[in-house]
């Protein structure tokens, strides 16, 4: 079996053969993948596309780390951003719906979170997920990966947006 070539060995196994299942489901099942991410900042989409063979199931990603970006390239209205802000389940699932409509993926995960120390009422680890697949609803999960370092977080972010891809597929 392929692994993930420069990647390989700076993120735990387990989390490249998440990748791997994901990549190879979608490939039997002719689906498209995309990814729309602020706090990994494109750690997923460089994952999803380093595995040989199976780059083709990758249709794009997103690095929104910013609102401007969020609004801009995903089309998420800034008052839901300013409402809810932008770590929030309603951003995330808009994150993924608006990959969803501005790509032509099949499947799309969203990340939006604090990997790290940001302002003073800002949870680190806090991250919202969503998920969204073509003709089915967009599903959400919240995890709190508590303060364990940026690194620790972008992984753990990672890990669990494959897992939600991987439940989308089915």
């Amino acid at each position: 079996m392929a692994g993930a070539e420069t990647l390989s060995g700076a993120l735990p196994p387990e989390v490249e053969e998440l990748a791997i299942r994901l990549l190879t489901r979608a490939c039997d099942r002719e689906l498209t993948l995309a990814t729309a991410e602020s706090c990994t900042g494109g750690l997923i989409a460089s994952l999803l596309t380093d595995v040989e063979g199976m780059g083709h199931a990758f249709e794009r990603g997103f690095v929104v780390y910013t609102d401007e970006a969020k609004a801009g390239m995903l089309g998420i209205p800034r008052p839901l951003i300013d409402t809810h802000g932008a770590v929030s389940k309603e951003v995330a699932l808009a994150m993924a719906e608006g990959a969803l409509a501005h790509s032509r993926a099949d499947v799309v995960a969203s990340v939006t979170g604090f990997a790290g120390p940001a302002g003073p009422d800002d949870e680190p680890g806090l991250v919202h997920f969503g998920c969204a697949r073509r003709g089915r609803p967009a599903f959400h999960r919240e995890e709190h990966f508590g303060n364990v370092g940026r690194g620790k977080v972008r992984e753990e972010a990672t890990r669990v947006a494959l897992e939600m891809m991987l439940e989308a597929i089915g």
